[in-house]
């Protein structure tokens, strides 16, 4: 018999039912682990994986499909990362654009609001009410990736009232028409002088890689807020650091050049700063984990139907 392996701890009964429904319709038998080290035994006639870690890949001579939970690869790239040369790999995009859209909604607002600031004071027992704020209403935004991570974003901001959202894609082409308009990445440079809040959400890869160096963040203007929720790399944290210390930006970072990063690293005293330990696309929302099974079924179907699979990650691009 076929055989499916699924190392994804966090489903819950309802999960692992639907997924042993479909595999046995299709003629699979599928064994459920808690983690990728309980699986190994068991990975050498695997034909699809249904898991996280490359260990995955690099344990299964006979794998033909991976289907990665997360929609980052970066732990896939690479030479000799998997044993078989008729493996393909598929990632969950789609699924974590509500969960970070509304983790992005919770930073912008805090950092804008001085939530960070009235929390020390109340600490303190105090009672300060007259903190300046800002707001989202009437700034103008910058979106730098407008997949499902970025169009999730701006329904949302959409309703704050902002003066405008610009998206930067690849292509220029505006996806869904969500935003007011798109340029190119190689026109960033045009927008940033002019936005006051700059939301990345791209992937980690060689083409992105620092997108965001010391001569970038200078052109932006003072003041100006940078979120991101994709990658750590795309972002020169040293010269992030040095704008905030300077207090010539602020900053709400979810993701980071290392991670976890390390306790010496001194951005964790870095002034202006709002961080959170990567968690604005955890599987702890039930609607992210709900997603992540319905794609990953849909591509089952395809997969045992002889289909191109929808969510096929190009090793060379790294998304």
């Amino acid at each position: 018999m076929r055989k499916l392996i699924v190392t994804i701890g966090v489903l819950e009964a309802c999960h692992r039912e639907k997924i042993r429904a479909a595999a046995e319709k299709r003629g699979f038998e599928v064994s459920f682990f808690e983690n990728e080290q309980e699986s190994l035994p068991h990975l050498t006639d695997a034909e699809v994986v249904f898991g996280q870690g490359a260990v995955l890949a690099k344990n299964s001579p006979n794998l033909r499909w991976l289907c990665t939970p997360s929609a980052g690869v970066n732990q896939f790239l690479g030479e000799h990362v998997f044993a078989s040369p008729e493996a393909v790999l598929t990632n969950s995009s789609g699924a974590y654009g509500v969960t970070i859209a509304e983790h992005v909604v919770m930073l912008i607002l805090e950092v804008l609001r001085r939530q960070q600031d009235y929390t020390e004071i109340v600490s303190r027992r105090e009672w300060i009410r007259n903190l300046p704020v800002r707001s989202i209403r009437d700034s103008r935004i910058t979106l730098l990736g407008t997949g499902d991570i970025g169009q999730e974003v701006a329904i949302r901001l959409r309703a704050f009232g902002p003066a405008c959202m610009t998206g930067v894609n690849r292509s220029g082409r505006n996806p869904g028409e969500r935003f007011d308009c798109v340029v190119r990445q190689d026109a960033l440079d045009s927008v940033l002088p002019e936005t006051e809040i700059l939301i990345i959400s791209l992937p980690g890869t060689a083409d992105t890689f620092h997108m965001l160096d010391a001569r970038r963040l200078a052109m932006l203007p003072e003041h100006a807020l940078v979120v991101n929720v994709g990658r750590g790399t795309v972002v020169d944290q040293k010269a992030l650091e040095q704008e905030l210390r300077a207090g010539r930006l602020c900053a709400a970072l979810d993701v980071f050049e290392e991670e976890p990063l390390p306790p010496e690293d001194s951005l964790w005293t870095c002034p202006n700063l709002l961080m959170a330990p990567h968690v604005a696309g955890n599987m702890t929302l039930p609607y992210t984990k709900n997603r992540i099974v319905d794609l990953f079924l849909e591509d089952f179907e395809r997969y045992c139907d002889g289909k191109p699979l929808e969510r096929k990650v190009d090793l060379k691009k790294g998304y």
